[in-house]
């Protein structure tokens, strides 16, 4: 039997693949950047064919830093960055245009055409999802209507959509000369194009946004055998798992039962609460969405709270400021002060997503005075990531009626011990690191892609490999919580309507 089994890492920065054994341990990794696109304020833009040759090169690295060969593996799985939309030449293999990232608010004029006809939530009992420019089908719309003819070849059945899962799957098994055209219902529930009951694509919505079928991948399980990979590095390899990313790091953190929940501290932050077989019906602005689906079992739901910028703000700070040489030089800039020095930044860059939902808000920095230095700056920039998980938390509490005792934090930002105490504290509740802090979204498209080939035998051998590595518990605040707080909710509330 494979001693072990590889993950694709997709993300919105970079591209991973890393080797993990059976006690989900990693073996090996590999990673890759690849180029953030901006041609416009508010436009951001990869070019996919980058992506995919970035995945053949850490795929061979990976796999040759461990010595290992096709066979070493059980099987592969896939997560990726969401809501990415790819349209590309099924004949030749090319995009007809660089993929939309999911932070693009290019669409922004087709929000407001489609809720001035039925409200924001128009969609949202069949999808889960309001109407923003966060989601792939109205991305979809944008390339057939601005690609010159991506519509009549669409038409014409020559054109496939994918977010990135789907992109990656069809060139790894066999591109044009057969590869398959699939996706998982995780990455289907974030196209605004799925009906969350029926897990199928929505005819009503198709043809409101005016996307042919035909372009669509099939919608499978997120742990099932889809087909066998034909790149010669992993040649013959299961490709048996998908899930997208925030999806994955739940079942990296084994969050199998109802009210369990994790938050991920990326580029964005993605709070998700395991909701069951259950589909709870947000009014508190968070989305509703497939957890995962493992074979021919019931698809489980989550509440998600999605957050836009949060890692990304310290890269604005190191990249367009200058005020930090590497990311992780916040924690110290912002360990040189005490407190914010009354400061709050609100990071709209993209609009706010949840639990707000303001497509025209932009960046606030509230609370200057002549006071303030680097170094408070470097503090409320951390003090965001943690603000914007309370508004998240607050709303899914309300809306799902459990109160979280603690909350599994993963990601690159919960190596920073500051955030994450000024997390538990804003929070009043204990924060727990797992072992698998930094590779969660790929131990869980892992972990999917064994159970459909039999590596792990079923979700109970999945949660042996969970354990704990710091817990930070809330310190005593003396009531200066509740007011940064209340300082933090009304620097948003400046931020709304910024743009016309």
């Amino acid at each position: 039997m494979a001693q072990y089994i590889g993950a694709i890492d997709q993300g919105t920065t970079s591209t991973r693949f890393i080797v993990f054994d059976r006690s989900g341990q990693t073996v090996a990794v590999s990673q890759k950047e690849h180029e953030q696109i901006y041609p416009k304020p508010g436009w951001v833009e990869h070019n996919a064919e980058e992506i995919w040759q970035n995945t053949r090169v850490v795929i061979a690295e990976a796999m040759a830093k461990a010595k290992l060969r096709p066979r070493d593996l059980a099987a592969i799985g896939i997560t990726n960055q969401r809501e990415t939309t790819v349209v590309w030449n099924r004949k030749t293999g090319k995009p007809i245009a660089n993929a939309l990232v999911w932070q693009d608010t290019r669409v922004a004029d087709y929000v407001r055409e489609l809720a001035e006809s039925g409200g924001q939530d128009r969609f949202r009992a069949k999808t889960g999802l309001p109407l923003t420019t966060y989601f792939s089908g109205l991305k979809i719309r944008w390339i057939l209507e601005h690609t010159e003819g991506a519509r009549s070849a669409a038409e014409a059945g020559d054109l496939f959509f994918g977010n990135i899962d789907t992109f990656l799957v069809w060139h790894l098994t066999g591109g044009n000369q057969g590869g398959a055209h699939i996706t998982d219902v995780t990455n289907a529930s974030r196209t605004q194009l799925m009906d969350l009951n029926t897990l199928s694509w929505d005819q009503e919505i198709l043809e409101t946004f005016g996307i042919p079928q035909p372009m669509l991948p099939t919608i499978r399980s997120s742990s099932e055998m889809y087909a066998t990979a034909k790149e010669h590095t992993v040649e013959d390899v299961a490709i048996a798992g998908i899930l997208g990313d925030q999806q994955a790091a739940l079942v990296g953190q084994t969050c199998f039962e109802a009210g369990e929940a994790k938050n991920t501290y990326g580029t964005g932050c993605f709070l998700l609460m395991n909701t069951g077989t259950r589909k709870i019906d947000s009014k508190s602005g968070l989305l509703t969405t497939v957890a995962y689906k493992v074979g021919d079992q019931p698809a489980h739901y989550a509440l998600e709270g999605s957050i836009a910028i949060t890692g990304a703000l310290v890269q604005w700070v190191r990249d367009n400021l200058g005020l930090i040489e590497k990311s992780s030089d916040i924690e110290s800039l912002a360990r040189t002060v005490n407190d914010n020095g009354g400061l709050y930044f609100v990071p709209a860059f993209s609009g706010l997503y949840a639990p707000y939902w303001k497509d025209n808000a932009r960046g606030v920095i509230a609370g200057l005075t002549r006071y303030a230095n680097k170094g408070h700056f470097a503090r409320a920039v951390l003090e965001a990531t943690a603000f914007q998980t309370r508004d998240v938390l607050e709303a899914m509490e309300k809306d799902s009626g459990i109160k979280l005792d603690v909350l599994r934090v993963d990601g690159g930002m919960v190596a920073d011990d500051l955030l994450m105490q000024f997390q538990a504290d804003i929070l009043d509740r204990p924060v727990i690191r797992p072992v698998t802090k930094d590779a969660t979204t790929a131990l869980g498209a892992a972990y999917a892609a064994g159970l459909a080939v039999g590596y792990f035998k079923d979700l109970t051998d999945l949660r042996t490999n969970w354990s704990v590595d710091h817990t930070w518990k809330p310190s005593q605040m003396n009531g200066k919580r509740e007011l940064m707080y209340k300082l933090w909710k009304r620097a948003v509330s400046k931020s709304f309507d910024w743009i016309d």
